[in-house]
């Protein structure tokens, strides 16, 4: 069938097969929840952290305001979960309210050939679900960030991102509950503020500016509510960034190619270093990636060896509507978190010196720090320290731990 608006027919998509999405949060929580004795150890991919003083699980918006405002009001913690891939928990209980956002939806508010189709998406939605849906509709955009665990309301907080692409390259508006006004507001892309893995949402926990005067934690100044993307009409995917992507695909860096084949692609790399979420594989026990790639000055950046990686940094507050990347901000050069740590003597499956080993680093890739089986929010955090402790040591660079720590000093 051939849409018409006033810019002319929109692009037939040849319809593609919904492939079918990859696990989004913990195995076990289902049933945890179900229970109604949940621990955070339950509802995160880490699989650490204690027990819970009050669950919420919501099925509407209005749900999840009156929790956050009663919350607020007893002046109780307030922790919104996801998908729980982001999180590392400590052992002690959490005294205060855990929220799961449980709704589900996706609607196109507008699509037309001029301006692509406008995704909404409640914050509830798993990631790659909604990745799949996107490819399978003939949306481009989100198919290099495939098999990324958690939910659609992480993205934006995050601006999460893999194999060259971000959410800021798709991202339009976030509808939030703001809890320092007490109102639900639409933050459009300008007021995001994203940065690399970072936006004022999550800048929120510990930038009192962004906190509207004061810090907020677990949860920052905003609740996200839904997510609006502006995404094109593809079945091709949008341009391959990444070296060993286009590598694996056997195709240039620039390079286009199906989105369901660039998935298929991004999920095989993502299970070779264990970032898949699989309960057959000990590897993705994990909060994936755990470390930000370190960005530092220009100055700096010429003490680190000449084999370092060195990448361009963008101002993700300017992305360009015709390129999908941002202007290049002088003076800064980020390196790889990866490459530091393994040229700095911490090698896949190594554990932190007269540790009980319950807690290593990846088989498959030292930028994941692992729960080998009943390990503690502490040992996990003992691992972090000594992973940063060797990098400081080795490069003087300080790495930045990329989970959440609720409870635990990572």
């Amino acid at each position: 069938m051939e849409f018409v608006d006033s810019c002319g027919p929109i692009p037939s998509v040849q319809e593609t097969e919904r492939p079918a999405p990859v696990p989004w949060c913990a195995a076990g929580r289902q049933k945890a929840v179900e229970t109604g004795n949940a621990t955070l150890a339950d509802l995160t991919t880490m699989g650490v952290g204690g027990p819970i003083a009050e669950l919420v699980v919501a099925d509407t918006e209005e749900q999840i305001i009156d929790t956050v405002q009663a919350a607020d009001a007893a002046e109780q913690p307030l922790l919104v979960v996801g998908g729980g891939s982001n999180i590392v928990a400590g052992d002690e209980p959490f005294e205060g309210v855990v929220l799961i956002d449980n709704r589900r939806g996706i609607t196109v508010p507008d699509e037309s050939a001029c301006g692509g189709a406008t995704v909404s998406v409640v914050g509830g939605h798993p990631w790659d679900d909604f990745v799949c849906e996107a490819i399978s509709r003939g949306w481009a955009g989100a198919e290099a960030m495939s098999g990324i665990p958690g939910s659609v309301g992480a993205a934006p907080v995050q601006n999460i991102g893999a194999y060259g692409a971000e959410a800021a390259d798709i991202l339009a508006l976030v509808t939030v509950w703001d809890r320092a006004r007490s109102a639900r507001r639409m933050l459009p892309l300008a007021d995001l503020k994203l940065g690399y893995r970072t936006s004022v949402l999550k800048r929120s926990l510990t930038d009192p500016e962004a906190g509207g005067g004061r810090t907020w934690g677990p949860t920052g100044r905003y609740v996200v509510l839904e997510v609006q993307f502006q995404m094109q009409h593809a079945t091709r995917s949008a341009p391959i960034r990444y070296g060993q992507l286009a590598g694996h695909l056997g195709v240039e860096v620039g390079d286009r190619v199906p989105a369901i084949r660039l998935r298929e692609a991004v999920l095989e790399l993502r299970r070779s270093k264990g970032m898949v979420l699989d309960p057959a594989d000990p590897d993705s026990v994990s909060a994936g990636s755990f470390f930000t790639n370190p960005v530092t000055s220009a100055e700096q950046a010429k003490t680190l060896p000449e084999e370092a990686p060195r990448f361009a940094v963008q101002d993700h507050s300017l992305i360009s509507p015709v390129s999908g990347q941002g202007p290049t901000v002088e003076g800064l050069v980020k390196s790889s978190a990866a490459w530091l740590i393994d040229h700095a003597g911490v090698a896949k499956g190594s554990v932190a010196p007269g540790s009980n080993g319950r807690a290593a680093i990846s088989s498959k890739h030292v930028l994941a720090l692992t729960n080998r089986g009943g390990a503690t929010g502490a040992d996990i955090a003992r691992l972090s320290e000594y992973v940063r402790d060797q990098v400081r040591k080795t490069y003087g660079v300080d790495l930045v731990p990329e989970p959440v720590a609720v409870g635990v000093d990572l």
